[in-house]
């Protein structure tokens, strides 16, 4: 058994070590959602130009990533794209995790606060984008939109520009640019805020959006129109260099190098006969499978060595927390100390959601202490420090749920509470909360989705990039149910499986166990 848990754990560090390992001298790591073409996006290969996408086999390319291909190519260095979420940029580039962010960022004020940015590398005035054959179609101007629904990207100044519209009827912002295409596509929403070329880029990929160039349009600061490249506060050198890059491209190049972009940006079935739904589903999975089997293998490794992780923390705990009091008065007050330390422990991380923990973790520990964790690693470390608060309270219910006359009976018979824990409780235990940790496993499959703020590529993540690429976004995240229900199910399944052979009729208690002893 020991051999092969040995054999997992080498087996699993060499998955993780399967991602980017590089020298940060020899490489520029810049931050991006590689998942708003034309800016940005996420390909299979290496052609025109696209650069390695850090901790995958795939790469990214668009108009963010040639600047910063020059950027790069300036200071000597290899270009490194580091996919981060939308929401998780600053906070990756101030905790040093990325060294810059080229990702169509617009330098506002608000964000001048945290960081620093370069000169202004494009500049792209607001659109609204709708459906192409809904009833604001033929607009012209935003006295045009009573009554519609207009929703933004959370965090972008577009936001402020919602009460700018008179008489629409703002929604909630959402996440990314994918969610509100599938809002529009799907009728929750009648238009979108964007930017032409990412409105144009939609526009091309499915026939059902239409970009609305207004001729009255929005009143907007020249910073908030501008895109530029974020920065440290005190990186005064790196900042000097870039903007010495970005003055060598004129206007010209900029429309330039951004119609090249939109014409090579990845887009499916523009103008093909729509197939069947069926039909969609297949070829996504057909052209996308090694995507999503790697999601998968990251889902499944996070959750189910955070869940055993998980398991023997709450079963450290557990017996730790119904243990004697010592009778060393000096011992006694180290263990009340050290079981507050457990209680603040269990409250903290029962009563804080995971994507706040990964936040705290992963970037927090970073900005404060300059602690650079693997990103893999820290996800496994955030699940299994949040399934052991949940597991060490199941634990000593289990505890708690045994006779109390077999701990009497452990006593009689000369048995210390190690031994009486390891020997004939804890068997007891384990086998009456299987149901209760399987629950925990499956909510761990599902819940590894949230760590995307943090950038691992789990199956959520995965699936996400696949829906921007071919703007199939309900084929595409019916896929990812299907795959989660695959996984959850079949790990449900197993679970019976061995609660039913500790069922079996040879299975025998501590209790039986000690009265067998007495017997004899």
């Amino acid at each position: 058994m020991k051999k092969k848990f040995g054999l997992l754990i080498l087996l699993f560090m060499a998955f993780v070590s399967t991602g980017l390992s590089v020298k940060a001298d020899d490489y520029l790591r810049v931050g991006m959602e590689a998942a708003y073409a034309p800016f940005n996006w996420t390909q299979d290969d290496a052609s025109n130009g696209a650069v390695p996408i850090e901790g995958t086999s795939q790469f990214a390319n668009g108009y963010d990533v040639q600047i910063a291909k020059k950027v790069a190519a300036d200071m000597g260095k290899e270009l490194l794209v580091v996919k981060t979420s939308w929401t998780g940029l600053i906070p990756a580039l101030t905790s040093g995790k990325i060294d810059m962010i080229a990702a169509g960022m617009s330098p506002t004020a608000e964000r001048k606060k945290e960081i620093a940015f370069s000169d202004s590398y494009y500049t792209s005035y607001p659109v609204l984008v709708v459906a192409a054959d809904g009833v604001y179609a033929d607009a012209k101007s935003i006295n045009e939109f009573k009554g519609a629904k207009v929703t933004a990207q959370q965090g972008v100044w577009h936001v402020d520009l919602l009460t700018k519209i008179p008489d629409a009827v703002p929604q909630t912002p959402m996440g990314d640019f994918s969610q509100m295409r599938q809002a529009l596509s799907s009728g929750i929403i009648d238009a979108y805020i964007s930017e032409r070329p990412e409105a144009i880029t939609a526009e091309q990929a499915d026939k059902k959006f239409k970009m609305i160039a207004l001729e009255e349009g929005f009143e907007v600061p020249e910073e908030n129109a501008a895109t530029a490249v974020g920065l440290r506060k005190n990186d005064t050198e790196t900042l000097e260099k870039v903007n010495a890059v970005l003055a060598t491209i004129t206007n010209e190049d900029q429309v330039a190098l951004m119609d090249q972009m939109i014409e090579i940006q990845p887009v499916e079935n523009a103008d093909q006969e729509t197939p069947s739904f069926f039909q969609q589903m297949l070829t996504i999975l057909t052209n996308n499978w090694k995507q999503f089997l790697r999601g998968t293998g990251i889902t499944l490794l996070i959750s189910m060595v955070g869940t055993i992780t998980g398991l023997l923390i709450g079963l450290l705990i557990g017996v730790y927390r119904t243990a004697p009091k010592a009778a060393n008065k000096g011992l006694a007050i180290l263990q009340k100390v050290f079981s507050w330390l457990l209680s603040a422990y269990i409250e903290i991380f029962r009563g804080t959601p995971m994507i706040v923990q990964s936040m705290v973790i992963y970037y927090g520990t970073a900005q404060a202490f300059g602690l650079s964790l693997d990103r893999t690693l820290a996800a496994i470390f955030i699940v299994s420090i949040n399934t052991g608060a949940y597991m060490s309270e199941i634990v000593r219910g289990g505890i708690f749920a045994v006779d109390k006359g077999q701990f009497e009976a452990a006593t009689a018979l000369g048995f210390t509470h190690g031994q009486t824990m390891r020997k004939i409780v804890l068997p007891q235990v384990i086998r009456n909360i299987l149901p209760a940790t399987g629950n925990e496993f499956v909510i761990n499959i599902k819940d590894t989705s949230v760590l995307n703020v943090i950038s691992v590529v789990e199956l959520y993540f995965s699936g996400n990039t696949v829906a921007t690429q071919t703007y199939q976004y309900f084929q595409t995240f019916t896929i990812i149910a299907i795959i989660y229900f695959i996984l959850t199910f079949t790990v449900t399944r197993i679970l019976r499986y061995v609660e039913k052979r500790f069922d079996a009729d040879n299975y025998t208690t501590g209790a039986n166990q000690i009265q067998t002893k007495v017997v004899k």
